[in-house]
């Protein structure tokens, strides 16, 4: 069984930054894909954010391109995101994924989720 254990999560002021972590039970490697989905209230659940074992590309969703930077530390068997000008938008409960198939489209593994909120 694959555990993905989020954290980082918390309250923020807009245009403020947060850095989430995400520890895997599993070499990263071993998955196609790893990435960051969100779920705000009132809303369906969206991609964020992905990297692609293969070649370690990164894919970004549009409203948080050039504010969020994704990476992962292999070693430890970690994947982050980093939040920066976070924005009320950006509220919502953070999941940690990983998949096997490539650019996080269907997830396999879920982590239980960290919540964000930017407010004043």
């Amino acid at each position: 069984q694959v555990q993905l254990v989020e954290s980082g999560g918390g309250l923020v002021q807009p245009g403020g930054s947060l850095r989430l972590s995400c520890q895997t039970s599993r070499r990263i490697s071993n998955f196609q894909s790893v990435g960051w989905w969100r779920e705000a209230p009132g809303k369906e659940r969206e991609g964020v954010s992905c990297i692609r074992s293969s070649d370690g590309s990164t894919y970004y969703e549009d409203s948080v391109k050039g504010r969020f930077t994704m990476s992962t530390n292999s070693a430890k068997n970690a994947i982050y995101l980093q939040m920066n000008s976070l924005k009320p938008e950006d509220t919502a409960v953070y999941f940690c994924i990983a998949a096997y198939g490539d650019d996080c489209i269907d997830p396999t593994f879920w982590g239980q989720g960290t919540q964000v909120t930017v407010s004043s």
